[in-house]
């Protein structure tokens, strides 16, 4: 069965096999840190000889669990091609949909490592400017659904990770809500890109799947052209993992790992081209996963197609965007789930 590493609230390492969780504090002082971070520093052969004891631990009834890891560095990439193209033709109607630097390297931006938070962490509407400009709470909030890798074994400042490498530095694999205020994103983002808009909360699951397995949910990926540059250069693949967003309990949207342009490997080797270094802990997440089909859109912002096409939800009600009390469940196995239920704005600054 697969393993997946997470902690316990309060701290102490624990394992999900299965559907069963096992607590495995007092086997290995690594077991007994408060987050993954000191497991995922040890290397490659640590992890595997933290998987031989996972067998020894003992079960756990009802678990509740906690941030499996402290986030060093938030990277969110912009690797989907299907999401980038919709983007494109929901505001460049008249354009190329795709910027021309797009299909030549993976697109990030650095994000907020502090507003990282575990799964089931409330997430209260943020403030900001808006077109107008004027200030107040997003009236456009969203979701992306994402996947996220956790960097285990550090890099070299000055020395880039070559691609044929990238995999030997990943801990594992978790999934990301990367929530978005569409309007606040909208006035601030040019030139520099997304700020406030992004940096109010990140969701990640409390599970953290490692590569090794995944092995098997490594398929062939679409070809990519124009080719890569050298450095970036590998035979097209991602991961077969079939991905749900439920809002308020209904299905809204079915996506797949696998519509990912633009791979892990090739993330880190961009990364770090330039010398910048990798360190454990760092959260490299993918960007919104998008299908080709309509109900395979990651986002509230391509399903509603920019608020002209309302969601229709099994109560009757409709959504373009997140409303106060909504609950968004990103949902697919083996890597768990990520949950979040809206917050009202703050009435007042202090």
């Amino acid at each position: 069965m697969t393993v997946a590493w997470g902690v316990l609230r309060g701290g102490g390492v624990c394992a999900r096999v299965g559907d069963t969780v096992v607590d495995l504090r007092g086997l290995d002082p690594l077991f007994d840190a408060p987050s993954l971070n000191a497991l995922m520093a040890a290397g490659p052969e640590a992890w595997g000889q933290a998987r031989e004891r996972v067998e020894e631990g003992e079960e756990v009834a009802e678990a509740e669990l906690g941030m499996p890891f402290e986030v060093a560095d938030y990277v969110d990439f912009y690797s989907s091609l299907h999401h980038a193209t919709n983007l494109g033709r929901m505001f460049r109607p008249d354009a190329e949909p795709l910027l021309p630097n797009w299909r030549h390297l993976p697109v990030g931006y650095h994000g907020r490592a502090g507003t990282v938070v575990p799964s089931g962490t409330p997430v209260r509407r943020p403030l900001g400017q808006r077109p107008g400009p004027e200030f107040g709470p997003s009236a456009r909030l969203d979701i992306e659904l994402e996947a996220g890798f956790v960097i285990g074994t550090p890099s070299t400042m000055g020395e880039p990770v070559p691609v044929e490498r990238a995999l030997e530095h990943v801990f594992g694999m978790l999934l990301v809500n990367d929530w978005s205020a569409r309007d606040i994103q909208a006035w601030e983002y040019q030139p520099l890109g997304p700020f406030l808009g992004k940096s109010f909360a990140t969701s990640v699951s409390h599970w953290v799947v490692p590569l090794d397995e995944l092995a098997d949910r490594r398929v062939p990926g679409e070809p990519q052209d124009p080719a890569p540059l050298p450095y970036l250069a590998e035979e097209p693949w991602a991961y077969d993992i079939a991905l749900t967003v439920e809002l308020n309990g209904a299905v809204i949207a079915s996506s797949n790992a696998r519509y990912l342009y633009w791979s892990i490997a090739q993330q880190i080797a961009h990364l770090t081209v330039n010398g910048a270094s990798l360190r454990t802990g760092d959260l490299l997440a993918t960007g919104t996963i998008s299908g080709p089909e309509r109900e395979e859109r990651g986002s509230l912002i391509e399903l509603s197609w920019n608020g002209e096409e309302p969601i229709e939800l099994p109560d009757g009600s409709t959504r373009t965007f997140l409303e106060d009390g909504d609950e968004v469940v990103l949902s697919g196995e083996p890597l768990g789930e990520v949950r979040g239920r809206i917050e009202p704005a703050r009435n007042e600054l202090h």
